[in-house]
């Protein structure tokens, strides 16, 4: 196991609080490398997929959790996607330079949407404004207004790590004192993102809450996979139809598709996009 790749689930046992402690390394580094941008754009990828993975984990699921930003400012286009396997995938597509600065500056007017895609129930989707000094505080606007439960979440990303701490309230612990969710918040906004890309889980649990009983459970390994595919790929270009396949043939001799998050090449000749067309008919037929 990538000891740099890792999710630890925590839960302090008195008090009515679960947690979540992720750094990631390698899995960054392979989202990263397939993505444009600058500096800035690639910080706020990390701190969404980061977020994407501590959300994931709180779900009981077999499906994926997708966090998609979308704004008119300098980044256009943010997807953060981790699964219940813990494997995470991502893109963004934005300007040359993206800036420092608020969600406001770097997105424009934009909105979040966070979307539970499962196997076994229909897709959950929730909606909130893109607003606050960072990826972190869009999250946490996002639960404050979807009335769920209590809820913190410290993201962090440079250009070798992404790391990030969550908090929440367990379910049916909502009598639980206040001010021992609050006191155990205000621990945590101690944290430093020195902190979380360098030492232990164990050790940042026990520097923030040395005087509590915290229960931490075995490392969970997180990876970066892509779940593109020819078959998908075929459905997509099925979809355009003979005469937009034909256009791009007489243009370009070959159809090429790049996957946007891993960079895949797929490429069809017209061999290829006549046994597409035909085997889609001949399945819709089948289907009808």
């Amino acid at each position: 196991m990538n000891e740099q790749d890792i999710l630890r689930r925590f839960i302090f046992e008195e008090l009515g609080v679960r947690g979540e402690w992720l750094r990631l390394e390698q899995s960054w580094q392979s989202a990263k490398q397939h993505q444009q941008g600058n500096a800035q754009a690639h910080t706020i990828l990390g701190q969404a997929l980061v977020a994407a993975v501590l959300l994931s984990a709180t779900v009981k699921f077999k499906g994926s959790l997708i966090i998609q930003a979308q704004g008119q400012g300098p980044l256009k286009t943010l997807v953060a996607q981790a699964t219940h396997a813990k494997t995470l995938r991502g893109l963004v597509r934005c300007q040359d330079d993206v800036p420092q600065g608020s969600l406001e500056q770097v997105f424009g007017e934009g909105y979040l949407v966070i979307t539970i895609e499962s196997e076994n129930a229909e897709p959950y989707q929730g909606i909130a404004p893109l607003l606050g000094e960072n990826f972190a505080q869009a999250i946490q606007t996002y639960f404050d207004q979807s009335e769920q439960l209590p809820t913190r979440i410290w993201l962090f990303a440079n250009a070798q790590h992404a790391a990030g701490l969550f908090l929440q309230q367990l379910p049916g612990s909502e009598n639980s004192k206040q001010e021992d969710w609050e006191r155990v918040c205000m621990l945590a906004n101690t944290i430093t993102e020195t902190e979380l890309f360098t030492l232990s889980a164990e050790d940042v649990l026990y520097r923030l809450f040395n005087e509590d009983q915290v229960r931490i459970f075995d490392a969970e390994p997180v990876s970066f996979a892509c779940n593109c595919s020819n078959q998908k790929i075929e459905n997509t270009l099925f979809s355009l139809g003979r005469a937009e396949l034909e256009i791009i043939l007489e243009e370009q001799e070959l159809v090429e598709v790049v996957c946007e998050f891993c960079s895949h090449r797929y490429t069809f000749d017209r061999v290829d996009v006549e046994r597409i067309l035909m085997t889609g008919l001949s399945n819709n037929d089948t289907r009808h």
